[in-house]
């Protein structure tokens, strides 16, 4: 086995490689960017290099630096993770090149399987079903919309070198695709150095299955069950599970057998997942085969009690699979959930910022978190926005659900938007738990899922109110203990941080602002060692405890327990997944007031101008769009929320702009000749 290894990764993936290396007694060599300078993944790591700023082009896409660091520090072997130089022919040459072992694939396989329409013909030759579509090699633009054409709508615009569904697009009509071209090919060449394109057939029902396969040098290949990932939003992951529900026993087999047909047809070696689309009607296409380890292979893990990266160090050092087809054993079911930085309700926008509070669920035998990140991180606009995965087993799915919904209702994060409030609406959805599923489960299921806005009650209202209160009495108190311990009186009303007043009832005011933007001023009259609220003519007797972040509060003698995140500017309280966050105002500072007027269109996050369709004195209509941006390998289009008069236009293409950045000035008016308005994108 290898004595060290160099991981050319990241975050959650590079972790996770670690802590199984450590275990087989291999050290590790981490990367670091600036940005990751104090990452987790190079503090559990033996030694790490610096390699670069912070963008990924910069840093974990520099192959030289990432073959120098491995040299420099003695490393025998790579271990490339998920994305970045995963599934990079010239990287896995490198590494050849400099007599390091490439823990993945051969240079031939992951050329084979890099360009998706190249391995739509190799699988063609293996018989494995293939989706209608065009994979030549032909991509004037012209040409590729006569085959738009041919294939017929809806069908899938999808960047040959792609994944991660990035570099995709559904064109539902012949008017959408040529905007729809233009865009795919920009985001392919940005996210992977090649914008070549293919068109495939659109599958309005399809579920999305996927087999792990494993092969060695040895001649040997065999499939470890199967994954339903059905559940997606930008044609990415959001839920996976395995095995997959519903599944006949003899399309299993039949799924299995032409996953290992693919490897062979490629003379694969290693950890790799062929991915099909399963029909309505029980057929099952090729869709594309991943040269590289899984994000969800950790359901593969629970259910067969395997540990997938400890095969690849040892398929890598060219020691035969431990186990063959017969020997493969699957029990009980296991899910997983992405948890993401990312805001749901306004169209999964990514979101950055600083964990300030992160509490995980106990995990055990049946629950299980892999992540990167530790309370206090910074989740960047350079990487991904996953925070970690939560992955549940059972011994029936029925079961697994359930112990999912708990483990959700026990994570906790604050400072940040996340999914997990979405995560639990789709877990414990009726239509999930029936396993009617396909990839358009998120837009189907819309109203389930997307629960509104819930107005702010006087409860939580109260709740704010008790931890601050609480967190302002044991801040005075330690204070005085620690300050004037030997003449402290408990018993002084100078000691007490309970707003008293000579001859007047102690009261105090707290003003906080909840997330639909409504102000509320909560007075409170201090009653002895609780407190009295007054809602509506309604009045309510409380009292509270602050223990780190466990607040004990009784409100007319019904008693909560939950968890609160206290901030100098916000508060936000846990309730399961009901997540309350509110602006506090400080004592010692004036309102800050900030310009919300609807003529000034900003940054929704940090990222870099691609292309700015607006022009300073030009007239638009309400949907047009002024400026494109893209962030964390995604474009976003910054539309006019109105009819109006472009005044001024603040960045240019190629610029990059800081979250909250005002990106146009655009003064309304009641209406706009169409034919003045910039095309849509």
């Amino acid at each position: 086995m290898f004595d060290k290894i160099l991981i050319a990764n990241r975050g959650e993936i590079a972790c996770r490689i670690i802590e199984t290396a450590h275990k087989m007694g291999v050290k590790c060599v981490a990367l670091y960017s600036d940005a990751d300078k104090d990452a987790l993944h190079v503090k559990m790591a033996d030694e790490a290099f610096h390699i670069g700023p912070s963008p990924s082009k910069d840093s974990y896409l520099r192959m030289d630096r990432i073959i120098d660091a491995a040299k420099e520090s003695g490393a025998q072997a790579i271990h490339p993770g998920y994305g970045f130089m995963s599934e990079n022919v010239e990287f896995a040459k490198a590494c050849f090149d400099a007599g390091i072992t490439f823990i993945g694939p051969p240079v031939e396989a992951i050329d084979a399987m890099g360009s998706k329409s190249a391995a739509k013909v190799i699988m063609t030759d293996a018989g494995v079903p293939l989706v209608p579509g065009y994979h030549g090699d032909e991509q004037d633009p012209a040409f590729l919309k006569e085959q738009s054409v041919a294939v017929g709508y809806p069908q899938l615009l999808k960047a040959a070198y792609g994944g991660g569904g990035k570099g995709m697009r559904v064109v539902w009509s012949e008017d959408e695709f040529d905007v729809a071209l233009a865009s795919t090919k920009r985001e392919a060449m940005a996210g992977f150095g090649n914008d070549k394109m293919l068109i495939e057939r659109y599958l309005t029902k399809p579920r999305h299955v996927e087999i792990q396969i494993f092969s060695d040098n040895h001649g040997n290949c065999i499939y470890l069950a199967e994954r339903d990932c059905s559940i997606q939003r930008r044609h990415q992951k959001v839920i996976e599970e395995a095995p997959a529900p519903n599944l006949p026993e003899e399309t299993r087999i039949a799924m299995g057998e032409a996953a290992v047909a693919a490897a062979q047809a490629i003379n694969y070696q290693g950890a790799g997942t062929v991915e099909f689309l399963y029909d309505e009607d029980g057929s099952f296409y090729f869709m594309e085969m991943n040269t590289r380890l899984q994000v969800e292979h950790p359901v593969t893990e629970m259910i067969t009690g395997l540990d997938l990266v400890a095969w690849q160090l040892k398929i890598a050092n060219n020691e035969p699979l431990p186990l063959s087809q017969a020997q493969v054993t699957v029990t009980g079911h296991a899910i997983e959930v992405r948890i993401y930085a990312e805001d749901p309700d306004n169209e999964f926008l990514p979101a950055t910022g600083q964990l300030s509070y992160l509490r995980q669920p106990q995990t055990s035998n049946h629950v299980r978190v892999d992540t990167g990140v530790i309370a206090g991180d910074e989740v960047s606009s350079f990487y991904d926005p996953m925070i970690a995965k939560l992955i549940v087993w059972d011994e029936t799915r029925e079961r697994a659900i359930a112990r999912m919904s708990s483990a959700l209702d026990d994570y906790r994060i604050g400072g940040l938007k996340t999914n997990l409030s979405f995560l639990s609406n789709i877990v414990n959805a009726q239509p999930f738990k029936d396993a009617v599923l396909d990839t358009g489960f998120i837009e189907r299921n819309h109203d389930l899922l997307f629960t509104p806005k819930s107005e702010t009650d006087h409860k939580s209202l109260m709740l704010a109110s008790l931890a601050i209160l609480c967190e302002q009495r044991n801040t005075a108190l330690l204070q005085s203990s620690t300050q004037h311990i030997e003449n402290f009186d408990p018993y002084s009303p100078w000691g007490k941080s309970n707003a008293w007043r000579l001859n007047e009832t102690a009261k105090h005011s707290i003003e906080l602002t909840d997330t639909n933007g409504h102000s509320h001023n909560v007075c409170i009259e201090q009653q002895n060692d609780g407190y009295l609220f007054n809602f509506d003519g309604e009045q309510f007797i409380a009292s509270a405890q602050l223990n780190d972040d466990h607040l004990q509060a009784t409100i007319n003698g019904h008693k909560s327990n939950i968890l609160v995140d206290l901030c100098p500017k916000k508060v936000s309280l846990f309730i399961k997944q009901d997540i309350y966050h509110f602006e506090r105002k400080l004592n010692d500072m004036s309102a800050f007031e900030m310009d919300e007027s609807e003529d000034k269109l900003t940054a929704p996050m940090n990222g870099t101008i691609v292309e700015v369709p607006a022009v300073a004195g030009a007239q638009v209509k309400a949907g047009d769009v002024l400026v494109i941006m893209e962030a964390m390998k995604m474009e976003y289009s910054i539309v006019a929320p109105f009819n109006g008069t472009i005044s001024e236009v603040f960045f240019a293409a190629g610029d990059m702009v800081k979250d909250g950045a005002q990106l146009v000035d655009l003064m309304p008016f009641e209406s706009v000749p169409v034919e003045s308005a910039p095309a849509e994108d």
